[in-house]
């Protein structure tokens, strides 16, 4: 990789995204792809101009990205959902960091906004798009197709129930476009026909982003951002990560560029974690082998939303072995020794040593001496790269204050972040 601009297809990076969200639980599988749909369907309907039927899509890849608990996500798929706004908020906060997603930050963040007879055409003085309106209804739509039973036998339940709520919840025009829409038999089949990636892929025609490396870097930072903000015990683990790795990638001599490479890797190693329920990231006591497993497929996720995009392979590689262990012992691949490239080696010994150094729902942080020796132990036994712990070591608190120093700004953006849902 070099430092000119990176090819990178919006698609390789939304919609890996949306379905590792929706990996969460079952209830709640393929539901961003199944929105994205049906809201670009009804903006087809609609004859709406092609960019905002792409902008309104994409919105509803990333429409729930800001509920951030199992829970949170099951209490949307209730038809007359109660807690909305909270998530839409946190979605719109998030999303409008980076430069691509500007646009369909607002719709996300409106797009829980009853209609209420004209009312909804706007909220606190704010215009709602009437994008953020058909998103609403494809949402609602989709909560009420059941994968449990033939889709063409609830059409007409479907049709009745949101015909009820025409002009009170949904904007009347856009309920009767799906109501015309519901009448085609395609239309039902391809949402729940298990094919939607390779259907909106092929209908969206998403261009090709040019991204240099602070460009990707901004994105990554707002994955950051949806992985950590999931639970305050986790709020400032990936910057702490990225400080230590940076630290050490700049002492085994790192140019500028491959720091900032090893920057990305950093903030996306967690990316996996969206498809672990922030239930069992805020759990209190010892976690059982149940929860572990759950937890261990972090990192395979992390490479599965990752690998697809070639213009990142090297990053992937770094960000998403950092659970390898040189002696063979680690996972998801049991990978070892020179399989092993000095980024994820980086990466591993970053991971650990911040682990160890941060308070954990279920124990307080290690003092510097109790980390020293873990970190001695782990290399003595060949799990950690020998040379890189013992680079650490040597300048132990100057890592150790840029780690501090980074999780502190990263713990102000989070209550920042949480006032502003207040």
């Amino acid at each position: 990789m070099t430092s000119r601009q990176l090819y990178v297809s919006l698609w390789d990076l939304i919609a890996p995204l949306a379905k590792t969200v929706d990996m969460m639980n079952r209830a709640v599988a393929d539901h961003h792809m199944s929105v994205a749909y049906l809201a670009f369907r009804i903006s087809e309907e609609l004859e709406l101009p092609p960019p905002e039927r792409r902008e309104i899509a994409v919105a509803g890849l990333l429409h729930d990205i800001g509920a951030f608990s199992l829970n949170d996500r099951l209490d949307l798929l209730g038809f007359e959902e109660t807690h909305a706004t909270q998530h839409s908020v946190a979605g719109y906060l998030l999303l409008k960091r980076f430069r691509p997603f500007a646009g369909i930050a607002n719709l996300v963040r409106y797009h829980h906004v009853p209609w209420k007879d004209g009312e909804g055409a706007s909220q606190d003085g704010q215009p709602v798009p009437r994008g953020s309106h058909i998103l609403h209804l494809a949402d609602r739509v989709a909560v009420l197709l059941s994968t449990k039973e033939a889709a063409l036998g609830q059409v007409a339940g479907i049709r009745e129930k949101i015909e009820r709520w025409k002009g009170t919840v949904f904007v009347p025009e856009f309920v009767d476009a799906m109501l015309r829409l519901a009448e085609k038999d395609y239309i039902w089949l391809e949402v729940t026909s298990g094919a939607l990636e390779m259907i909106l892929k092929k209908a969206l025609r998403l261009q090709v982003e040019d991204l240099d490396l602070e460009e990707l870097l901004e994105f990554a930072r707002l994955l950051c951002q949806v992985i950590d903000f999931r639970s305050e015990f986790t709020a400032t683990h990936s910057s702490g990560v990225g400080a230590v790795a940076v630290a050490l990638a700049r002492k085994v001599g790192f140019s500028k560029q491959e720091c900032l490479m090893t920057q990305i890797a950093a903030y996306l190693h967690d990316l996996g974690k969206l498809a672990v329920p922030t239930e069992i990231l805020e759990k209190p006591g010892k976690l059982t082998p149940d929860d572990w497993h759950v937890m261990r497929t972090h990192v395979y996720f992390t490479y599965q939303i990752l690998d697809p995009i070639d213009a990142l392979n090297m990053i992937t590689s770094w960000g998403a072995l950092h659970q390898e262990r040189l002696d063979g012992s680690g996972y998801p691949f049991g990978l070892k020794g020179e399989d092993l490239p000095l980024g994820s080696r980086i990466m591993a010994v970053a991971d650990v040593f911040t682990g160890i150094t941060e308070d954990r729902p279920y124990r307080k942080a290690m003092t510097p001496e109790k980390a020293q020796a873990v970190l001695r132990d782990m290399a003595g036994r060949n799990q950690l790269d020998e040379r890189l712990v013992n680079m650490l070591l040597e300048d132990f608190d100057e890592v150790n204050r840029a780690r501090a120093e980074a999780q502190t700004e990263a713990i102000r953006d989070y209550e920042k972040f949480v006032a502003q849902l207040a």
